[in-house]
């Protein structure tokens, strides 16, 4: 049985439907750039809709004009978040047709987790802390085991 950490289930489930998203989205963008025959076209169509869906949720849940605290910090590399997320969609609309999905992102979830662990152990961006033990390293083992044994045929 699986021990969910401060059974924080709702946040779990929230990942998990996450990950759901991203695994219809890899098909839904490959069969876009199908259309568009441009990957970058296909994910400027991709991050349109998402923009124009985000200032709906926006103005329709909060009705007012964004406010930030005070001593608020905007360093420059808090924005780079929508640039990864160009190359994400990017690289999954190349990738995803010449791999398949589960290919394409089995080796994302790998390079993920790897770099996710690296994040932890450091501490990095002010996220919470969590050192590399070997129960993790064996973890992300298990886990690239499983990304290999996805893309083999």
């Amino acid at each position: 049985m699986i021990i969910l950490h401060d059974m924080k289930i709702q946040y779990y489930l929230l990942s998990v439907l996450a990950g759901v998203a991203v695994a219809f989205q890899t098909g839904v963008n490959s069969q876009l750039r199908t259309d568009t025959n441009n990957p970058v076209l296909t994910a400027l169509i991709s991050f349109g809709v998402g923009t124009i869906v985000l200032v709906i949720l926006y103005l329709s849940l909060f009705r007012q004009s964004p406010t930030f605290p005070a001593g608020v910090d905007f360093r420059w590399w808090k924005f780079t978040g929508g640039m990864m997320g160009v190359f994400y969609v990017t690289a999954v609309v190349i990738a995803a047709p010449q791999i398949g999905a589960a290919n394409s992102l089995a080796f994302i979830v790998g390079g993920q987790f790897v770099t996710a662990i690296i994040i932890d152990h450091f501490g990095l961006m002010n996220l919470p802390l969590n050192s590399i033990s070997f129960t993790r390293i064996a973890g992300i083992a298990l886990l690239l085991a499983g990304v290999y044994l996805i893309q083999k045929k």
